[in-house]
């Protein structure tokens, strides 16, 4: 009995870890002149204080992405991407910059994409349960969301395809510059 109660708390602390994380604000923002420097996990509390940033500093006009080790809350990263395309914000990577997964998602919003040498872009499929995105028939109202967000920011969706390809969810593949170009990510000067 002792262990049952022993193995149901430490399921429930598990699952309140992740309730937790996605309560509390993963990211860390710092403002330098027209810059908004970010990093960290993008959650769902996020989007608001990306937008108090913006509203008390209007002369940012960059979104520098630093160590982005992704999302966990995929509508909270389309919304401050939506914002940042709307706003006509630049994304920039510096070098040493590494952005995965969700973070990924936010970088192509931006309306001038940068990427300094020695930054690296990371991508990977999403798993819903125990399916991966990949096992997922095109059709599936799974894709929609992030495809059609892909799609909106980038002018078609074969980046959301790439991603589910390129790695599985539990792993990463960072980006080549063939496949950065062949996808778009990058604006031009």
């Amino acid at each position: 009995m002792r262990r049952l109660i022993a193995v149901f708390a430490l399921l429930l602390s598990v699952v309140a870890c992740g309730t937790l994380e996605n309560a509390s604000d993963g990211t860390r923002m710092q403002v330098q002149g027209p810059y908004l420097l970010m990093s960290g996990t993008i959650t769902s509390r996020t989007p608001a204080t990306f937008a108090r940033r913006l509203a008390e500093n209007p002369r940012i006009d960059t979104v520098v992405l630093g160590q982005i080790d992704g999302s966990i809350d995929a509508k909270a990263t389309h919304r401050m991407g939506r914002q940042i395309r709307r706003l006509g914000l630049a994304t920039e990577l510096r070098s040493g910059s590494v952005v995965d997964s969700g973070g990924v998602e936010l970088f192509i919003a931006g309306a001038k994409r940068r990427m300094a040498p020695g930054a690296a872009l990371r991508v990977h499929s999403w798993r819903n349960g125990y399916r991966e995105g990949s096992s997922f028939p095109r059709q599936s109202p799974k894709h929609q969301m992030t495809r059609r967000y892909m799609a909106e920011m980038l002018g078609n969706d074969s980046f959301y395809w790439f991603t589910l390809q390129a790695a599985p969810s539990d792993g990463i593949h960072k980006m080549t510059a063939d496949e950065i170009r062949r996808y778009g990510l990058l604006t031009r000067p």
